[in-house]
């Protein structure tokens, strides 16, 4: 049981966070602190958080653990705001969605102190954004990856853990250079690829045809480039090394069904296809059963 949780940035995961926790009855009250007065406002008339506030020391009064659920190239300007008000009992952690450049603020905000932070980041989410997207049930089932630090305490790793566990997630732990090699691959680089497909069909001089008649499809693999533009403009360029690596890997592939194409080389082609739709049809049926939702190979026991 969290006495008092603070929450920097109420939208979808900070609001789904608090939200998760209150209805499991395991938090006793959520302030909110943000850069929006008016998403504050209406993250308190839903019910989101008890009271929100816009100052860091009467925030940080008595709180058990602080969220920080901004992006993440504004980790080190509040964690500097919160540095000077932390008390010893807090325990501090984050959902960004990438770890070393948030570490490396860390380390460089908080010095020794920074044995108060725990790294995370919980794998759901939505296209979505703002208090009004917020769901009680957005990390039931869903895995949160934890990066613990040496100097992290083990209750302080496990009072984040447990927060997290509350809210429905399966505790995975990879080390913060780990998880932006994964996450480069399997969520920067297909974001990064749904918005340049909708921002060059947008920028056509015939794009109201082209959407006109755009459907499930095209439905289907642009749907995150809905999502925030500020966001993931921040976690690109945090992530920048190991994304223009799988970028380079993606690119040779498309070069190379290029030429496929250019060669009508379809036994080439469907040799890509049918590798792709079994490896696609493995990685469905082991969700659907189960088997990637609650193990990894260093996940924590739970």
């Amino acid at each position: 049981m969290l006495g008092k949780v603070l929450i920097v940035g109420v939208g979808l995961i900070g609001g789904s966070f608090a939200l998760a926790l209150k209805k499991a009855g395991q938090v006793g009250e959520v302030v909110g602190i943000g850069r929006h007065p008016e998403a504050m406002a209406r993250a308190l008339a839903l019910g989101i958080v008890d009271r929100v506030s816009d100052d860091y020391a009467d925030a940080l009064r008595g709180a058990d653990l602080v969220l920080l659920a901004a992006p993440v190239a504004q980790a080190g300007a509040i964690l500097e705001a919160l540095l000077p008000h932390l008390e010893r009992q807090t325990v501090v952690t984050d959902a960004g969605s990438t770890k070393c450049d948030v570490v490396a603020a860390a380390r460089a905000v908080l010095g020794d102190r920074v044995r108060q932070f725990v790294p995370g980041h919980p794998i759901a989410g939505s296209e979505s954004n703002g208090p009004d997207a917020a769901l009680p049930g957005l990390y039931q089932g869903k895995k949160c990856v934890l990066a613990p630090l040496p100097e992290n305490a083990a209750e302080d790793v496990e009072r984040v853990a447990s927060a997290w566990r509350a809210c429905g997630a399966a505790i995975h732990t990879l080390t913060p250079e780990d998880h932006d090699r994964v996450f480069a691959a399997v969520s920067h680089l297909p974001h990064l690829l749904a918005y340049a497909l909708v921002d060059d069909i947008a920028a056509r001089p015939h794009a109201d045809l082209l959407f006109q008649y755009a459907a499930s499809g095209f439905r289907d693999f642009t749907r995150i480039a809905g999502s925030s533009p500020e966001m993931w403009r921040d976690i690109s360029l945090a992530n920048r090394a190991a994304l223009l690596t799988e970028l380079d890997a993606y690119l040779a592939q498309l070069t190379s069904m290029r030429a496929m194409l250019a060669a009508a080389d379809g036994v080439g082609l469907q040799g890509i296809y049918a590798t792709a739709q079994r490896a696609r049809r493995e990685w469905q049926e082991a969700i659907e059963a189960g088997s990637l939702d609650r193990r990894s190979p260093n996940q924590e026991n739970t």
